[in-house]
C-alpha cells in the first residue's frame, strides 16, 4: 500500500483505537508509507529474546512495532478526544491540517 501521504504525521499525540492496546495513548515516532503503518511510542512493545551479548547483557530486547494506520486517531487538544483531520490554506499562503469539528490547527509534540 503505498500512499503519497497520510493525515498522520510524526509527532502527532494520537490514540489507539482499535486492538490489544485500544486506548492507549502516544506520540508518533515514525510513519512507514510503504507498509501502511505508523510507530507510537510505548504503545505495541514487545519483547525479543536474543543470545546474551555486549548490547543485550540480559538476553532480551524490548522493542517497539508499528501499527496499522487505520487503528490510530489524532487527539484533538480542545476536547480531549480524537477528531478528523482535514487540510486547509491559510491567507499567507501555508497549508495546514486542521481538525474538522472544532477548526483549530493540529500541532506536533516533537522531543
Amino acid at each position: 500500500m503505498t500512499q503519497a501521504r497520510f493525515k498522520i504525521k510524526r509527532g502527532d499525540q494520537v490514540k489507539v483505537m482499535v486492538g490489544r492496546h485500544k486506548g492507549r495513548t502516544g506520540v508518533v515516532k515514525s510513519v512507514l508509507l510503504d507498509e501502511g503503518k505508523v510507530v507510537v511510542e510505548g504503545v505495541n512493545t514487545v519483547v525479543r529474546f536474543c543470545r546474551p551479548s555486549q548490547a543485550a547483557p540480559e538476553g532480551h530486547v524490548k522493542k517497539t512495532l508499528p501499527i496499522h494506520v487505520s487503528n490510530v486517531a489524532v487527539i484533538d487538544p480542545a476536547t480531549g478526544n480524537f477528531g478528523k483531520v482535514g487540510y486547509r490554506v491559510r491567507k499567507d499562503g501555508v497549508r495546514e491540517r486542521f481538525f474538522k469539528k472544532t477548526g483549530v490547527a493540529v500541532e506536533r509534540h516533537f522531543k
